[in-house]
């Protein structure tokens, strides 16, 4: 069975199928990366929880950055939010974004 939550004309924000957790691309509001990450990964937080899952639950995170010059900033909040010992696969690589203002989205798979 495919469960959809907060289903869209073009998307959903949460797809469940066979015990796994699928989130829609997520993006934050903030003038700075740092603060743009913090909004995305508690937009996160918050789809996982209505999800059935956690931070510790998650397999998978791709991340894109509008500008890999941002890496770092971006690391320091993930590491900060991220478990440890329960940290995903993950990829990060440059992108250009949905829209000028957005300069990091992330793409999280987790276990339900």
């Amino acid at each position: 069975m495919i469960e959809r939550l907060h289903v869209g004309p073009r998307m959903s924000q949460i797809v469940k199928h066979g015990g796994v957790v699928y989130l829609a691309g997520q993006v934050g509001e903030g003038d700075s990366v740092e603060a743009q990450t913090r909004d995305c990964l508690a937009q996160i937080d918050k789809l996982l929880t209505e999800a059935g899952s956690s931070r510790e639950r998650i397999l998978q995170a791709v991340i894109w950055l509008a500008d890999m010059a941002d890496f770092a900033e971006m690391n320091a909040v993930w590491d900060a939010w991220v478990p440890q010992g329960h940290t995903p696969a993950r990829a990060c690589g440059e992108a250009k974004l949905a829209a000028p203002k957005y300069r990091v989205e992330i793409i999280i798979t987790a276990a339900a």
